[in-house]
């Protein structure tokens, strides 16, 4: 497919409207489980998001619910509060199914849920490829009541019987716009015709494309829609950076520079090409510096360690592709590097998102070649955010 070609694609989505008006400033006005608030209190959250504060309610009542927010608004712990509100925790039976577009997504969702279900006794467990269907098959034999996982491997464990959805209640697709874009159409089609016909049915989607909107007129009743629109998205608790530099191959010195001076507790640096990403992390290997690397050509079992080994803190710099940039949330990160900017605005939010998570405070730097100068003005619009160069003074960016 031509770059052109992506760009048509691209611009065939549409915005939904919003018909569901009802909200909260505070998690404890949802009038949730007591066991779930105290998780979702010592997880770190303290008021909700934009998207929790009107996500939440129609899911938790019942109705069937779409969701447009980009990416780092909280889509994730919106969902999970309502699924694990929703479920019967004294039953075994798996009674939600949420699906996600990556392995490392389902594996994010699965620690959500299981951090603000701590005090629920909640069982929940992520099905996805790469990983021994044996285990699966043993973990639904025992009983789950939350099952998280990428279609093709629910797919398949549905049609062996494996995953009963005898008692499913609630199904939910997440970055359903992902989904459709990597061909999982046909295989979430079988999924939902295995699904029982009453599911309460949610879609959380940063676009809306013309696929997602035909499946909802296929699966959903009435559903609730919200928009969040960019400008609702909040920014607060990050500061965001520029570096301009007149050369490309300025860009490694600066970074060595930076990762001498700056105080890093965990780091994010966003390449725009597996091959970037390999030859930025060997030679900062050869300065003697601790990083790793991941993007999509890796096999599962070296991504898997390599995140466990930076969600552990073990590895404190992670040199990644976008492959990262979308729901991953590890409390630790405050500083998210753009060595190359990303090629589409709606990228920014979703890289720069990785820090400052939930109210954290954050800092993220963008490396600017002259090249660049328009994209940055064009996201600062677009966002309604400031950029603003970085001081002299290193030290004073955490301030």
């Amino acid at each position: 497919m031509s770059e052109e070609q992506k760009e048509v694609k691209q611009e065939k989505t549409t915005d939904i409207e919003t018909n569901w008006f009802e909200s909260v400033d505070s998690f404890h006005k949802l009038q949730l489980k007591e066991d779930l608030l105290r998780g979702i209190y010592g997880y770190g959250f303290e008021k909700p998001s934009p998207i929790q504060q009107c996500g939440i309610i129609p899911i938790i009542k019942g109705k069937d619910t779409i969701a447009q927010a980009q990416s780092g608004t909280g889509k994730t712990a919106t969902f999970s509060i309502a699924t694990l509100q929703v479920i019967d925790t004294s039953s075994p039976h798996t009674q939600a199914l949420i699906l996600a577009p990556t392995r490392e997504l389902a594996q994010q969702t699965i620690t959500v849920i299981m951090y603000l279900g701590e005090f629920l006794k909640v069982s929940a467990y992520a099905c996805t490829g790469g990983t021994d269907p044996k285990e699966d098959r043993k973990r639904l034999r025992e009983g789950v009541q939350v099952v998280v996982g990428t279609p093709g491997r629910v797919l398949d464990l549905i049609q062996k019987k494996t995953l009963v959805t005898d008692h499913l209640k609630l199904f939910i697709l997440d970055e359903a716009d992902e989904m459709l874009g990597r061909g999982f159409k046909d295989q979430i089609n079988k999924i939902f015709q295995n699904l029982p016909h009453d599911i309460q049915v949610a879609l959380f989607s940063a676009t809306m494309a013309p696929e997602i909107l035909e499946i909802t007129k296929q699966f959903m009743r009435d559903p609730a829609t919200i928009l969040v629109k960019n400008d609702d998205l909040t920014l607060d608790g990050i500061k965001q950076f520029y570096i301009a530099l007149d050369k490309e191959e300025w860009k490694f010195d600066t970074l060595v520079e930076l990762y001498n001076n700056i105080e890093i507790a965990q780091a994010i640096i966003y390449c725009n090409t597996k091959k970037r990403v390999d030859e930025l992390r060997d030679k900062l290997i050869e300065k003697n510096m601790t990083v790793s690397a991941m993007h999509g050509e890796m096999d599962q079992q070296n991504r898997d360690l390599i995140m466990k080994e930076f969600r552990t803190g073990t590895s404190r710099v992670l040199i990644t592709t976008d492959l990262l940039s979308r729901g991953i949330d590890i409390h630790q990160v405050n500083l998210v590097i753009n060595y190359d900017l990303p090629l589409k605005k709606e990228s920014y939010i979703h890289r720069i998102g990785r820090s400052g998570r939930f109210g954290r405070k954050g800092v993220a730097i963008n490396f600017v070649v002259p090249a660049d100068a328009k994209f940055l003005k064009e996201t600062e619009k677009y966002y309604q955010t400031q950029i603003v160069e970085m001081p002299l003074d290193v030290s004073q960016i955490y301030e």
